[in-house]
C-alpha cells in the first residue's frame, strides 16, 4: 500500500514538473517554487471542501482507506459503514474526496523535495557565496511539510478534534506563507523608498492578527459553529449574547464535547462564533490601514491596493456567510480569501525587508545549465 501511495504522489507532482520544464521561464527554479505555492493555495482551498462537506473521516485510517491505496480497492468497507449510516461520516464519495486531497498533499511534497534538492544543488555550485540560492528556507519548507503531513495523520486518528485540525490549517497558512517568501527571493522588484521600512511593524503585526483571526475561523469551523448567529451585526437578537467561554474554548477536548465530556452546550458555540466576528473587526480596520500606508509608498502601490480589495472583499464574504446561511461555495471562499491576504501580506512584508533585492536570472540560468 505505501509503494502505491507514494507512486500516486509521484504521479501527482508529474504534471506540475513538466509544466516548469517545458516552460519558457529561463529561471526554472523560481518557476517551480511559484508553481508549488499556486498548488499549496489549492490545496488549502481542497483542504477546506474537504472539512466543509464533513470528509474529514471519509476513509477513518491513514494513510490508505480501510488500509488500501483508493476506495476502488476498499468498496466493500466503504459501502458497508455507509449503510449502517447513510448520513455519517463514511460514504464512497466522502471517501473520493478525503483521498484527493492525501493524493495532493502528497504531490505538493513531492515538489517541495523537489525544491529542497535544487536548492542545495545551486548553492553549492555557487561555491555557498548566493543567498539566492540558500537553501535553507527550503530545508525548512521539508520540515514543515513532514510535520504538516503528521497532524494531517493525527487529524484523521484523532477524530477530527478541533485542535488539531485547527493547528492542521494553521501550518498549511505557515507553509504557503514561507513558500511565497521563497518565491519573492527568486523575483525581480522595483526599488522602493527607504520609507517603506517604517511599515516593517505595521506589515508584521497585520499578518500576525490575520493569523490569530484564521486560527478563530478555523475553530469555529471545526466546532461546527458558523451557524451559531443567524443574524448581522446582532448576534441572537442581542450585541452581547449568552455565552459560555469556558467550555467554548477549552483546546483539548473532542469534537463536539467538553472537557469533561458532556455534549458542548450551544452557548459554547456562541462564544466561539461571537469572538471570530468581533475580531474581523480589529483584522479588517489594521488590514485597511496597512494597505493604505502601503499605497502613498512608491514600489507599494499595487500590492496596497490588491491587499485593500481583498480585505474588503474578504469582509462581504464573511457577512454573505451569515445572511445566506453559511452556503459551501461561500464557505470554500471565505477559507480562498484568507488565503489570498496572508500571500499579500507575505509580500508586503518582504518588500518592506529587502526592498533593494533583486534576482539575477542569468547567474541562476548560467548555474543551472553548467
Amino acid at each position: 500500500m505505501l509503494i502505491q501511495l507514494a507512486i500516486k504522489g509521484l504521479l501527482a507532482a508529474l504534471l506540475p514538473i513538466i509544466v516548469v520544464w517545458v516552460s519558457s521561464d529561463a529561471n526554472k527554479y523560481r518557476k517551480l517554487i511559484w508553481v508549488t505555492a499556486f498548488l499549496t493555495f489549492d490545496l488549502i482551498m481542497f483542504g477546506a471542501f474537504t472539512r466543509l462537506t464533513d470528509s474529514g473521516l471519509g476513509c477513518p485510517d491513514w494513510p490508505g482507506c480501510y488500509g488500501h491505496a483508493n476506495p476502488l480497492q476498499a468498496i466493500d468497507k466503504i459501502r458497508e459503514a455507509e449503510a449502517l449510516m447513510p448520513n455519517g461520516p463514511v460514504t464512497v464519495i466522502k471517501a473520493w474526496i478525503e483521498m484527493i486531497h492525501r493524493y495532493f498533499a502528497m504531490g505538493v511534497g513531492v515538489l517541495i523535495i523537489a525544491i529542497m534538492a535544487i536548492s542545495w544543488r545551486l548553492w553549492l555550485k555557487s561555491k555557498r557565496q548566493s543567498d539566492q540560492f540558500s537553501p535553507w528556507l527550503p530545508t525548512v519548507l521539508f520540515i514543515f511539510v513532514c510535520v504538516q503531513g503528521a497532524f494531517g495523520a493525527w487529524t484523521v486518528t484523532m477524530k477530527l478534534q478541533p485542535v488539531i485540525v485547527t493547528i492542521h490549517l494553521l501550518l498549511g497558512m505557515s507553509l504557503l506563507a514561507l513558500l511565497a517568501w521563497a518565491g519573492a527571493r527568486q523575483n525581480d522588484h522595483q526599488p522602493v523608498a527607504t520609507i517603506a521600512m517604517k511599515l516593517r511593524v505595521p506589515a508584521t503585526a497585520a499578518l500576525a492578527l490575520l493569523f490569530i483571526q484564521i486560527a478563530l475561523g478555523g475553530w469555529v469551523s471545526t466546532n461546527y459553529a458558523a451557524l451559531a448567529c443567524l443574524d448581522f451585526p446582532m448576534c441572537d437578537g442581542a450585541l452581547i449574547p449568552q455565552m459560555d467561554f469556558g467550555n467554548g474554548f477549552t483546546l483539548w477536548r473532542d469534537l463536539g464535547k467538553t472537557a469533561s465530556g458532556d455534549y458542548l452546550p450551544f452557548p459554547a458555540l456562541t462564544a466561539i462564533h461571537w469572538v471570530h466576528r468581533m475580531f474581523a473587526f480589529v483584522v479588517v480596520l489594521f488590514i485597511v490601514w496597512a494597505a493604505h500606508k502601503a499605497m502613498q509608498i512608491e514600489g507599494l502601490q499595487r500590492v496596497g491596493k490588491w491587499l485593500l480589495v481583498a480585505v474588503v472583499v474578504q469582509f462581504f464574504i464573511g457577512v454573505s456567510t451569515i445572511f445566506l446561511r453559511w452556503p459551501l461555495a461561500l464557505a470554500v471562499a471565505h477559507n480562498g480569501g484568507a488565503t489570498v491576504l496572508v500571500m499579500l501580506l507575505v509580500m508586503l512584508n518582504y518588500r518592506t525587508r529587502i526592498p533593494g533585492q533583486t534576482a539575477t536570472d542569468q547567474a541562476i540560468t548560467r548555474l543551472s545549465t553548467a
